[in-house]
């Protein structure tokens, strides 16, 4: 099937950083619905992982989930900014540190339902202390090097609850680039 066709957009909101509006589609199948849609920039989310084998944890408010969650460093992509980009300033802003390897993880979709956003992941190495400054909306209570074990453990329990955070620990467990861990996922 193809991908679905808009007829029309009207914005309801203008945001910082996104825009909703309703949107009459042309579904591949031929029909047409109205949809509300949220239309996002796209965003990059950093596992930082230091030389001692730790995972650079953040503990960041989030006012829509209720709370402060544990989760990775991660950005909003600005106009005309490269993921890659976004990810080693985002690390440096949230982090405080600076990595000399990024690898790609891939890409989430955390949303698909109503929003374009496209989160780019990566595993973060080689990391040097940083002067960070955070954005205004950012309250992060602590960043704090947690092992990597303890991590999985927050997955496996379901106390790991940002989705970003567990998809990128997840893929780079899958992956054996945590130590500790073969490329199956178990225990190396």
């Amino acid at each position: 099937m193809s991908r679905g066709t808009v007829l029309r957009r009207d914005v309801v909101h203008r945001g910082r950083v996104f825009e909703l509006g309703v949107e009459e589609v042309r579904l591949p199948d031929g029909r047409e619905i109205g949809l509300d849609v949220l239309r996002h920039p796209g965003a990059s989310a950093i596992l930082p992982l230091t030389d001692r084998g730790t995972i650079l944890m953040i503990r960041q408010f989030r006012h829509a989930a209720d709370g402060f969650l544990w989760e990775i460093p991660a950005g909003t992509l600005d106009p005309g900014e490269s993921p890659l980009d976004c990810a080693h300033r985002e690390l440096v802003e949230e982090a405080r540190v600076r990595a000399t390897e990024m690898l790609p993880l891939g890409e989430i979709v955390p949303v698909p339902g109503y929003s374009t956003e496209r989160i780019h992941l990566f595993l973060a190495r080689g990391l040097d202390a940083a002067e960070g400054k955070l954005d205004a909306d950012e309250l992060i209570a602590e960043v704090r090097p947690v092992p990597v074990d303890e991590v999985v453990a927050w997955l496996r329990d379901g106390s790991l609850i940002d989705a970003k955070s567990a998809v990128a620990v997840s893929r780079a467990r899958e992956r054996g680039l945590l130590p500790g861990f073969a490329a199956s996922g178990g225990p190396g």
